[in-house]
C-alpha cells in the first residue's frame, strides 16, 4: 500500500522525508519532484531496487536509468576523466536540468542497466529533491511513467502510472518547467549534445563553444 505526503504542508514533508529515505534503504521505490519532471528513484547501488525500478516503468536494461545527487562534490567519488569543460557545465548550470554522461569509477559496485561503462548523472534544483538525496546518497532516477506515456508533472499524473509499486510518494506541487532535462555528453574530448531540452544549445555553447550536436 502506498503512502503520499504533502510536501507543502512543514509537518507532512519531514515525516515524507523521513519514511522516503527508509523505504529507499529498504530497497523499495519513491516518487519524489524534481525541478524538471516527477522522478521514480531508488538506492543506485541495489541492484534488486533498480531492477524494480526498471519493472514498474516497464523499461529494458536497454534504458539504464539516470543518477541524481545532492552536491556537485559527489561526482568525485561517482566519475573518472571528468574534463575541465564538464566542470565549468557543472559550475553554470547545477542544480538545474542538465544530465551530464560521464564515465563512472570503475570500482563502483552498481548495475544500473546496460550503460557501456557511464552514467547519466545530474543535480535536481528542487529542495525536497536535494534533502531527500542528501539523506540517502546517491539514487536511480528516472521520470515517474509507465515507458510509452506522459511525462508526469505532477504527484496524481505519476500515481496514475505508477500504482502500488511505488512505496512513497513525495508531492510538491506542479514541477516548474515540465520538461526533461537537456542531456551533455562529456566522456569524450568535445562534449556532445544528446538531447536538447531544459536548457537550450545557446545556452550551453556560452559555457563550452565547442558544443557538438549528437547525430
Amino acid at each position: 500500500m502506498s503512502r503520499r505526503y504533502d510536501c507543502a504542508d512543514t509537518g507532512d514533508r519531514a515525516t515524507g522525508l523521513r519514511e522516503a529515505a527508509s523505504a529507499i534503504r529498504r530497497g523499495e521505490l519513491v516518487v519524489l519532484p524534481t525541478d524538471t519532471l516527477y522522478g521514480v528513484g531508488a538506492d543506485a547501488f541495489s541492484p534488486e531496487a533498480v531492477g524494480a525500478l526498471l519493472a514498474a516503468k516497464g523499461r529494458g536494461r536497454n534504458m539504464p536509468s539516470p543518477v541524481l545527487v545532492g552536491s556537485p562534490t559527489t561526482l568525485h567519488g561517482l566519475v573518472t576523466d571528468f574534463s575541465e569543460q564538464a566542470w565549468e557545465l557543472v559550475d553554470a548550470f547545477w542544480p538545474g536540468g542538465l544530465t551530464l554522461v560521464a564515465k563512472h569509477q570503475p570500482s563502483l559496485r552498481w548495475d544500473l542497466g546496460d550503460t557501456r561503462g557511464t552514467v547519466a548523472v545530474r543535480m535536481p534544483l528542487h529542495p525536497v529533491a536535494i534533502e531527500l538525496l542528501n539523506a540517502t546518497g546517491p539514487m536511480a532516477v528516472s521520470s515517474a511513467n509507465r515507458t510509452g506515456g506522459p511525462s508526469p508533472a505532477t504527484c496524481d499524473e505519476a500515481q496514475q502510472q505508477l500504482g502500488d509499486a511505488i512505496s512513497v510518494y513525495l508531492d510538491g506541487g506542479t514541477a516548474d518547467h515540465a520538461q526533461a532535462s537537456s542531456i551533455v555528453d562529456v566522456t569524450g574530448k568535445v562534449p556532445v549534445l544528446l538531447r536538447a531540452g531544459a536548457i537550450s544549445a545557446e545556452q550551453l555553447r556560452e559555457v563550452v563553444p565547442d558544443l557538438e550536436a549528437g547525430s
